[in-house]
C-alpha cells in the first residue's frame, strides 16, 4: 500500500508544476466555475494517458524526430496563443453570475485542456523522462498487473490535483472582488501567451538549426 501511495504522490508531483494547464484551469475556474476548470484538467489528464501509452508502447521515440518536434512546438504555440489571447479579451467578462452565452461548452472546454497538454512538447519530455524511468524500474521488479496498478496510482494523483485546482480556482469567484478576479484572469491569460511565445521560439530554433 505504501508503494501505491508513493505513486499517487508521484502523479501529484507531475501535475503540480506551474504551466499552461494550471494557468488555464485558474482562468476557467474564475470565469466559468468549478466544472469548466475541472474539465480543463480532465482533458489534460486524457492527453497525459495518451502519452503514458505512447511511452509504454515505445511510440514516443517517433515524436523525437526533428520534423515532429517542430510541428508540436508550432502547434503548441498556436493553441497557447489562441487560448491566451481569448482569455485576455474576455478577462473583463467576469461576474458572480455569468450568462450561458459567455460560457464555453463542456466539449470545447474539455478539448481545450486536451490539446493544450497534447501539443506541449514539454509534456512528452516529461513523460518520457519520468514515466519512462518509472516504467523501466517497475517492469524490472514487478509483473504486468503491478505495472497497471501503479500506473493507475499515477493517474489518481493527477485526478486529485485537477480536482483540487478546480476547487481553488472556482472558490476565488466567491471570496475575491471583481477587480482582483479580473487581474488574476488577465495574468493567467498573459502567462498562456508567454508560454505560447516560448513554444514559438523553440520551433524557430529547430526549424533554422539554431540549437
Amino acid at each position: 500500500m505504501s508503494i501505491f501511495i508513493s505513486y499517487v504522490f508521484l502523479g501529484l508531483s507531475l501535475a503540480a508544476p506551474i504551466g499552461p494547464i494550471n494557468a488555464a484551469q485558474l482562468d476557467k475556474g474564475i470565469k466559468s466555475g468549478f466544472f469548466h476548470s475541472w474539465l480543463i484538467g480532465l482533458g489534460s489528464m486524457t492527453a497525459d494517458i495518451v502519452y503514458m501509452l505512447a511511452v509504454y508502447f515505445g511510440v514516443v521515440h517517433f515524436l523525437e524526430i526533428p520534423f515532429m518536434k517542430t510541428f508540436l512546438w508550432s502547434f503548441g504555440c498556436f493553441v497557447l496563443l489562441y487560448t491566451g489571447v481569448e482569455s485576455l479579451i474576455r478577462a473583463n467578462d467576469i461576474s458572480p453570475i455569468q450568462s450561458r452565452s459567455k460560457t464555453d461548452s463542456y466539449t470545447k472546454t474539455f478539448f481545450t485542456g486536451f490539446f493544450l497538454s497534447l501539443s506541449n512538447p514539454l509534456t512528452i519530455l516529461f513523460w518520457l523522462g519520468i514515466y519512462g524511468s518509472v516504467l523501466a524500474k517497475t517492469a524490472s521488479e514487478y509483473d504486468v498487473s503491478h505495472l497497471a496498478i501503479y500506473s493507475c496510482a499515477i493517474i489518481i494523483g493527477l485526478l486529485i490535483w485537477d480536482f483540487t485546482m478546480a476547487i481553488v480556482a472556482s472558490s476565488f469567484r466567491k471570496f475575491l472582488t471583481d477587480k482582483v478576479l479580473i487581474l488574476i484572469s488577465f495574468l493567467s491569460g498573459l502567462s498562456l501567451v508567454g508560454f505560447g511565445l516560448y513554444f514559438g521560439l523553440q520551433a524557430f530554433k529547430i526549424l533554422f538549426h539554431l540549437e
